[in-house]
């Protein structure tokens, strides 16, 4: 009863601060999730306790229609059932019915409903499934029956962090992964399967025992036999003849004793290892998409002559590796003595000298020379495989059921998943759009990483205490993408906004033992906790701006921003165009004379076309609304019109806001009078001697591609014709919640 009581005051202080009622002591906020799992983890015999509290407290909400409550209370259930050594499979039944009945709600209670029902319907067959799995894919465990890998990248850019905050989460990232190795993990696998299938009937001390006595070999050989019966159990078997596959294993462990002769001591937990985590300093623009091919292919592989398999032809292979840097090769030229007829081809009684002598190259054989043309809907599949649309479905295919292993598109699977963390602001995210936009057109020539590697964007925002100079935005509006998120989604504002500051507190602690203590067990395990249990994106719109410069000679510039533009009048350089601009600013008013050509967003989503003639000082493009029932999709436009009054006392001048939304824009100045560009609030980002610019929603490169294709054969064909039809538009950058938008 104490312990019961304990857990329920926990889980209605977690609600409470959903309701904007935060925790009177300041430094328990974005604790209280973590300080109740770790109390599981102490004593992992109360895990039922727990579990039977959330599943009342969500049948509550559910009666009370308090759905802000729903998707926090389920992801603190799920991720507690996960560890939990033992679940009564009919506390399982009351969580997988709750699950069903959330499919009748909108997104994104029925798809995170769905989720959830389908791995409980794993678990219920065969208990420990869900820790199994994500031990092997977060390890890269060796595995057949579950081929899966997972990493985490966590990318920080040292310019806009100080160097203490970079050098202390490098420091907690690799202590994390330091008490870690793939035997002890193993073993953690083979104890939670076998106690979550026996129960207390299992001796996990004299289990523990017998693999730490075992050579790494042995255990190995042990995991692999768990491995196959956890994994052979959801083919359709039954709960019983699951739990009798784990005991003929428990008994070949640990000898003759059946189960059952445990010591009385109470369930045992089996800590979950933590998941492994790379941390990076962003310093190079195409670091992130080397780091993922690296992933995908390892370097040690990478250089070997098979190391990218056969989804790879040679000149593929050559120049994957001299972009990432992998290998030092280089092309030859070689001249070709074949005359490509059958005939003169060597017979295989008399190979030529350097195929025999090569026995890879003596297994080449030529093929015919007709190409397999691909079914309409096979073209389909590859084309979206190719997008970057979370949730595309490939047409004639039914959505495959979430929470199992994802069906890819086309024949290649997607084994690798990449969940990327930016720790920043909305400067760093800036960054992110570039790469994410040059990565996608890396991708419409020629596509390597979509089809095999599941890619996942996570934002956790970190401010430095003393922001830049040159940047003119406060603290609070350097995370205005954090903001919208923690407003769509109140787990994230109460798990992951909150870490804005305490990072940067955590990291500037003098070195001692309370301090690894603190930063070991909370930072790494709520960067685990997010990338774990947040699977449910918010897609911002990227926006694409081209710049036109005063020099006609300079070549125009094009770039993408996400968070914003902001233009400022800039300071003549020359004597003679400084004078020059007093006496006009004398006469017209401070500022330059601008004309702004846009389409204006009204309701009814008709275009309308508007242009203005007007002098100004500059502008600003919002592309973050500031509330998240807006629409992600426009540009919330200000601009600093000067207004010239005359009166008896002589001219006068005011500045007035002009305010209007749009999603296309385009804005020159008559007189050639330069003004500066700055993206994304980051000074680093800055364009000068700009005379003119475009701004308009950037469009998804393979999009792109297949419209120009297409374009060739209909060339007056306005509207999108054939395969276009079927490919997002957009480019949308997607950032993990753990609710998205709630509806």
């Amino acid at each position: 009863a104490e312990v019961e009581s304990d857990f329920l005051r926990r889980v209605r202080a977690l609600l409470r601060e959903l309701d904007g009622h935060h925790p009177s002591c300041q430094s328990d906020r974005g604790m209280l999730r973590w300080t109740l799992h770790k109390k599981i983890d102490q004593n992992p015999s109360t895990s039922c306790v727990l579990v039977r509290i959330l599943v009342k407290e969500l049948e509550r909400a559910e009666r009370g229609d308090l759905r802000h409550y729903i998707i926090p209370l389920l992801h603190t259930l799920m991720y507690t059932l996960i560890q939990a050594p033992c679940i009564p499979d009919e506390l399982c039944a009351r969580v997988y019915d709750f699950c069903k009945r959330l499919l009748t709600l909108p997104k994104p209670f029925c798809t995170i409903g769905l989720d959830y029902a389908s791995r409980l319907q794993v678990e219920r067959t065969a208990p420990g499934t869900l820790y199994q799995r994500m031990v092997i894919s977060e390890q890269s465990l060796p595995s057949a029956p579950f081929p899966y890998q997972e990493k985490i990248f966590i990318f920080a850019d040292p310019e806009l962090l100080p160097e203490a905050i970079c050098n202390a989460l490098v420091t907690d990232t690799e202590a994390a992964q330091v008490s870690q190795s793939p035997r002890g993990c193993m073993s953690c696998v083979v104890t939670h399967a076998l106690q979550a299938a026996l129960g207390d009937t299992c001796d996990i001390h004299g289990l523990r025992a017998r693999l730490q006595a075992l050579s790494p070999g042995d255990v190995e050989h042990w995991f692999q036999q768990v491995v196959a019966a956890v994994e052979g159990s959801e083919g359709g078997s039954d709960r019983g003849q699951h739990t009798a596959r784990l005991e003929r294993i428990y008994q070949g462990l640990l000898g003759s004793s059946p189960a059952g002769n445990a010591p009385q001591e109470g369930l045992q937990g089996t800590p979950l290892p933590n998941p492994s985590i790379s941390f990076h300093l962003w310093t190079e623009d195409e670091q992130l998409w080397k780091e993922l091919v690296l992933f995908l292919r390892p370097l040690s592989q990478s250089c070997e002559p098979d190391g990218l398999g056969q989804d790879l032809d040679p000149l593929e292979m050559q120049d994957m590796l001299a972009d990432c840097g992998c290998c030092e090769q280089s092309r030859f030229s070689v001249l070709s003595t074949d005359s490509g007829i059958e005939r003169d081809l060597p017979t295989q009684e008399e190979p030529c000298a350097p195929c025999a002598a090569d026995p890879e190259r003596s297994r080449l054989h030529r093929k015919g020379g007709i190409k397999k043309k691909l079914s309409p809907l096979e073209s389909v599949a590859l084309l979206q495989a190719g997008s970057a649309v979370p949730g595309g479905k490939a047409p004639g295919k039914l959505p495959r059921r979430a929470g199992m292993p994802p069906e890819p598109a086309g024949s290649l699977q997607r084994l690798h998943t990449a969940r990327v963390v930016l720790l920043g602001d909305d400067r760093i995210l800036g960054r992110l759009a570039q790469a994410f936009h040059s990565l996608r057109k890396r991708e419409a020539r020629r596509v390597f990483l979509t089809p095999r590697l599941n890619l996942q964007l996570y934002h956790i925002p970190v401010l430095p205490e003393q922001p830049h100079p040159a940047d003119h935005a406060g603290p609070e509006e350097l995370c205005e993408v954090a903001g919208y998120l923690g407003r769509a989604d109140p787990w994230y504002e109460s798990n992951i906004n909150t870490l804005c500051h305490m990072i940067p507190k955590l990291a500037t602690m003098p070195s001692s033992p309370s301090r690894a203590l603190v930063t070991d067990l909370f930072l790494t395990d709520v960067i685990a906790y997010y990338a774990r249990m947040g699977t449910q994106p918010i897609c911002f719109q990227v926006h694409s701006v081209k710049v036109l410069f005063r020099d006609p000679a300079q070549d125009p510039a094009e770039d993408v921003f996400l968070t914003e533009l902001l233009t400022q009048v800039q300071d003549s350089p020359s004597h003679r165009e400084l004078s020059t601009t007093k006496k006009k600013s004398t006469l017209d008013g401070p500022g330059i004379d601008l004309t702004v050509t846009y389409r204006k967003v009204v309701l009814s989503d008709r275009q309308k076309e508007l242009a203005l003639s007007l002098r100004s000082t500059g502008l600003l493009m919002k592309a973050i609304p500031a509330e998240e029932a807006e629409d992600l999709g426009c540009l919330s436009v200000t601009i600093t019109e000067i207004i010239r009054t005359n009166n008896l006392a002589g001219r006068s001048f005011s500045a007035v806001a002009n305010r209007f939304k749009t999603r296309n824009i385009k804005i020159r100045s008559p007189e050639q009078r330069p003004f500066t560009v700055q993206l994304d609030k980051d000074s680093r980002r800055t364009y000068r001697d700009v005379i003119g610019l475009e701004v308009s929603p950037c469009l998804e490169p393979s999009y792109c591609l297949q419209k120009t294709r297409s374009m060739k054969f209909s060339p007056h064909e306005t509207e999108d014709v054939g395969l276009v039809k079927y490919l997002p538009k957009s480019l949308l950058l997607p950032i993990n919640t753990f609710g998205g938008v709630m509806q």
